[in-house]
């Protein structure tokens, strides 16, 4: 009788064991989930722009950036996100193989990133920057070339939407939209319209951290960029 008594709180205590670790693991997964802890594959082989996570909502995330070198082509005037992101990588590709004015190559970064300035309608061309994370030890004397400029951002502060697959025109606006709900009566969505309303940030980017030859584990993101001091670029 004796180990019959012992063993039934042995039991409950086993029961409430594996019940709170099942619990745990539950709200560990959601977590994850909703914080968005997706680190692009791509970024484990090559380099990527250094991030803290200020802020975890639901479908998106706050980030602050460090300060970031961009090599970046002139505005695209395009129907097409996707054929001026085409247009302003091969240019990039080209910059990073050496034809710039020092002849020299530089490693491939992520993600290449392409800032949105919408037209006024549908079937107007809107305006397109593509811009080349620039490694860090080329940062301090990045490679001049005809046809490209240097973009230095003070840190900064992103709102953050990850989808997959391949990014086209038909999704883009969806998934900026889905950001924008996500932050909605925000004090993060105020500063945004701060931020804008100033002129200091094109309306949305999008960050696309894989080759067009890679099928799997595709990752991309939307930015609505803004500093909470509202002193957003210095370009």
């Amino acid at each position: 009788m004796a180990i019959m008594g012992t063993s039934i709180p042995l039991k409950l205590s086993l029961l409430f064991s594996l019940f709170s670790v099942s619990l745990f693991t539950n709200v560990l997964s959601e977590t994850r989930q909703n914080a968005m802890t997706v680190i692009p594959p791509t970024c484990k082989r090559i380099e990527c722009p250094a991030y803290d996570v200020v802020h975890v909502g639901n479908g998106s995330e706050i980030r602050r950036y460090n300060s970031t070198v961009w090599i970046s082509n002139p505005p695209i005037p395009e129907i097409s996100l996707v054929e001026a992101t085409r247009t302003g990588f091969l240019r990039l590709f080209d910059y990073i193989q050496g034809e710039n004015q020092y002849n020299q190559k530089i490693e491939m970064t992520a993600p290449v990133i392409t800032e949105v300035s919408p037209s006024d309608g549908p079937f107007c061309e809107s305006s397109f920057v593509v811009s080349f994370f620039v490694p860090k030890e080329n940062q301090a004397n990045p490679p001049p070339a005809k046809g490209l400029h240097v973009q230095r951002w003070e840190p900064v502060h992103v709102a953050v939407r990850q989808f997959g697959g391949f990014v086209s025109d038909s999704t883009v606006g969806t998934e900026a939209a889905a950001l924008k709900d996500s932050i909605a009566g925000t004090e993060w969505a105020s500063a945004i319209d701060k931020s804008h309303r100033a002129g200091h940030a094109s309306v949305y980017i999008v960050a696309q951290y894989n080759s067009p030859f890679e099928f799997d584990d595709r990752v991309n993101e939307i930015w609505f960029l803004f500093d909470v001091e509202n002193k957003l670029l210095a370009m």
